[in-house]
């Protein structure tokens, strides 16, 4: 199967998204939080910014629906144009080595930083007023073997983030794709398939909804790959997919915080439902842009391509960049410049030193997961593996 740019382009929006997220969320709180004891500006600029779908660029939950629902679309993309099973057991036994040396990498990165005393984001969340989110992380005396079971254990069992805060989706990246290979073993050629995949996407969405996601999207890739008679009547009244990419964006843009929407665009929806809002808006994406070829080339194109390249690495690497080198930033030029002209500086600064971190990571260090891979496929000759003919669909 022809390896889908445009899907690893979105994935890769949705972890610059995450990093953006923090970034506002440690300088401009007052953007999420919608509150203006936070604000930064006397209009409450961004306050406003924060009740319009502007919001979207830097909203994390929203980019964390994205990521789930089109790496669930990914995981089986292979086995659904192949039909071979085999790929399914291969994909599940080299799950962890593909998720876990980068994890382990980037901890380490992190353990040495805060051993170093570099991170600097308590005292400047006091300067900008983002205490009750940015005040917390690392806060603690780095411990080596705390660190070594957080990255090969706590993080896949039970979410542990302590040293990285975004390793909290590891859980769902990884036991949603174990999962999701179970099932398409089980049920995937099956008639009464999408009832299975209906009964365990109503399950999840009472027991976790980002599992669903995860589901949500297996469904859809299932759809894609084996319905071709569906997939060209989607294609042919082109206005669905249409309306379903433009109410995706809407809902993945309701304001993360979910409450004070009296005024706005959002305010006739229930309040405080914010993940099933962004959820159902990342499926209403991932379905307009598989019936929309100008969508696919416009999220194909290289810029696109390449944030999904480095998507894995951006999204492991970028938080500890944000926490040491934009505090130190911000801390040594603002009195000297000003807040919005030292933060915008910085946020320049910032995201071309993540960018290169991310760079860095993808061809550098997470080529070591496919090292330990081989040499384990040596020594147990059964568990080698091969790439996938859809490229980066397995990776995460």
């Amino acid at each position: 199967m022809k390896k889908l740019a445009y899907i690893d382009g979105l994935k890769g929006i949705g972890a610059l998204m995450v990093y953006f997220c923090h970034f506002v969320f440690a300088f401009y709180y007052a953007a999420y939080s919608l509150s203006q004891e936070a604000a930064h500006t006397a209009s409450g600029l961004e306050i406003a910014i924060g009740k319009t779908p502007l919001n979207l660029l830097y909203s994390g939950n929203a980019a964390v629906c994205l990521f789930l629902v089109f790496s669930g679309f990914v995981l089986c993309l292979s086995y659904f144009s192949t039909g071979d099973k085999r790929r399914l057991g291969k994909s599940a036994c080299r799950r962890y080595l593909r998720l876990m040396p980068m994890i382990l990498i980037a901890n380490i990165f992190i353990f040495l930083l805060m051993s170093l005393g570099l991170y600097r984001n308590a005292e400047t969340a006091v300067l900008t007023k983002s205490e009750a989110w940015f005040a917390g992380f690392n806060q603690f005396a780095p411990d080596f073997l705390r660190m070594l079971y957080e990255s090969l254990i706590g993080c896949f069992l039970q979410g542990s983030n302590d040293y990285n805060g975004v390793l909290w989706t590891i859980p769902y990246l990884f036991w949603g794709a174990l999962a999701v290979y179970l099932t398409a073993y089980l049920a995937g050629g099956r008639r009464l398939r999408y009832l299975v995949y209906g009964a365990l996407i109503l399950i999840l969405l009472k027991v976790d909804i980002y599992f669903a996601g995860v589901f949500l999207g297996f469904a859809a890739s299932d759809f894609f790959c084996t319905q071709e008679k569906g997939m060209k009547l989607w294609r042919r009244f082109w206005v669905l997919p249409l309306l379903a990419f433009v109410l995706g964006v809407y809902l993945l843009s309701y304001p993360s915080i979910g409450v004070d929407m009296a005024g706005t665009i959002y305010a006739f929806l229930p309040p405080a439902y914010a993940v099933v809002y962004h959820m159902a808006g990342a499926v209403g994406l991932l379905l307009g842009v598989l019936g929309l070829p100008g969508l696919q080339r416009f999220f194909g194109a290289g810029a696109f391509r390449f944030l999904g390249d480095v998507s894995y690495s951006l999204y492991l690497l970028h938080f500890p960049v944000v926490a040491t080198f934009s505090c130190w930033f911000f801390l040594g030029l603002h009195e000297k410049l000003g807040y919005h002209l030292t933060v915008g500086l910085d946020f320049l600064c910032t995201t071309a030193l993540v960018l290169l971190a991310a760079w860095l990571g993808r061809r550098y260090l997470e080529p070591l997961g496919g090292a330990l891979e081989k040499g384990l496929g040596r020594i147990f000759p059964g568990g080698k593996s091969r790439r996938t003919e859809t490229g980066s669909e397995e990776k995460r």
